[in-house]
């Protein structure tokens, strides 16, 4: 008997994701746990394994189409087994390792007169605004897909003349969907406000030389990013309400008691953001180790979902591409991120001299319903003390 397997609920709250690519095509034979498709879901790709054993009898999603948890993927049977898609079988899985499978019942197509479309397909149908009455399926035995109703959306707001060409029309899919989902989320809920402090490196400039000699030895890259990160740990033990999420629904902020540091990694698809996991319990060089490691793995798009959860507190470099300055928007639901700015050498006083120094300039962004602006300069003049007065451990 045919068995339909569905997008499963992989947790963390992914609820769609994009197919990306087949593993396999119709026809072929595929053992149980093989990986049939890879989906990107938010910020990483995942692949589904088959289920059962069996033939692929059925694609159901194209490479580049986006699907929603509950929505078929993909139909495997028997070899020569017809594909009768009101008698399928259904098998998904709700677990939080994309690895493991598990069974539910099938979502029938909804069906009111010659309209086929799941609920999902309706749902998105109402989003746009589109009739799924006049929306042309191209789905098995009839059925609207959500490709269809993306094209029927497409041609109703179609102008009638596009400036010949001169104009370009980028679906907002995928990566960029979720990080244009995510940013307004948190501008919406969380009252933003930035702090900026000049930091001065020039100390810390021949203490990152020295360590960097010595990381490679171990061939890791050292940057000024771990020793940033080792002064905000230190920063958030000191000021805990930095290192929290508010939870709205309680009235309760949650301050963390560990210390997980996000740091954002641009790629060709959007602003990525792995996470280190314990900073606090990790030395300057297996940090850096660590952000190397990451940073390739998301450029290369070979994160897992776990890379990528349980941030306590951002740090986003935007110094290492250029600019002086930049407001970032807070990682939602942390309530707090710090932007760094490139090294400027600058004049300066010191010691009743003008010196020539190198300053970095610091933004902390942060959440006016958690932190006041006294907390956020507290914060910030110790990060600063610590790297304008660097003692760092420069042992592996």
């Amino acid at each position: 008997m045919a068995v339909e397997f569905k997008f499963p609920d992989i947790g963390e709250g992914v609820m769609e994701g994009e197919v990306t690519k087949w593993l396999v095509k119709e026809g072929d034979y595929v053992k149980r746990d093989q990986p049939l498709v890879e989906v990107m879901t938010e910020k990483v790709t995942v692949e589904l394994p088959s289920p059962v054993a069996g033939t692929v009898l059925k694609i159901m999603a194209k490479a580049g189409e986006t699907i929603r948890v509950g929505q078929t993927v993909v139909v495997l049977g028997e070899k020569g087994e017809t594909v009768q898609t009101q008698t399928i079988a259904s098998v998904s899985t709700r677990t939080t390792s994309p690895t493991h499978s598990g069974s539910q019942k099938m979502v029938q197509p909804a069906v009111q007169g010659k309209t086929i479309a799941t609920p999902a397909v309706r749902k998105f149908a109402r989003e746009l605004n589109v009739d799924l009455a006049v929306v042309q399926a191209t789905g098995p035995g009839g059925r609207i897909t959500e490709e269809d109703v993306r094209n029927a959306s497409k041609r109703a707001t179609q102008p009638i003349a596009q400036a010949e060409g001169l104009e370009e029309r980028v679906p907002l899919k995928g990566i960029r969907k979720t990080i244009a989902e995510r940013m307004a989320k948190s501008k919406n809920i969380a009252a933003h406000v930035t702090h900026v402090e000049e930091v001065d490196f020039t100390e810390l400039v021949s203490v990152r030389e020295k360590a960097k000699q010595m990381a490679q030895k171990s061939n890791v890259k050292m940057t000024y990013l771990p020793f940033v990160v080792k002064a905000v740990v230190d920063g958030l033990k000191k000021h805990p309400h930095f290192n929290a999420s508010l939870d709205d629904q309680k009235n309760e902020i949650v301050v963390k008691k560990y210390y997980n540091i996000g740091i954002a990694v641009a790629t060709e698809i959007g602003l990525i953001v792995p996470v280190i996991k314990d900073a606090d319990k990790k030395s300057l060089m297996q940090i850096a180790q660590e952000i190397e490691e990451l940073s390739e793995k998301a450029r290369t798009n070979k994160l897992t979902l776990n890379e990528t959860r349980g941030g306590t507190f951002t740090i986003t470099n935007i110094g290492s591409i250029g600019g002086v300055f930049s407001t970032a928007i807070i990682n939602h639901p942390e309530v707090a991120i710090l932007a760094i700015g490139r090294i400027v050498k600058r004049p300066a006083v010191k010691n009743g001299n003008i010196v020539i120094r190198d300053i970095v300039n610091f933004s902390l962004n942060f959440d006016h319903r958690v932190l006041d602006g006294a907390d956020a300069a507290n914060f910030l003049n110790m990060v600063k003390k610590i790297l304008e007065e660097p003692n760092f451990e420069l042992q592996a």
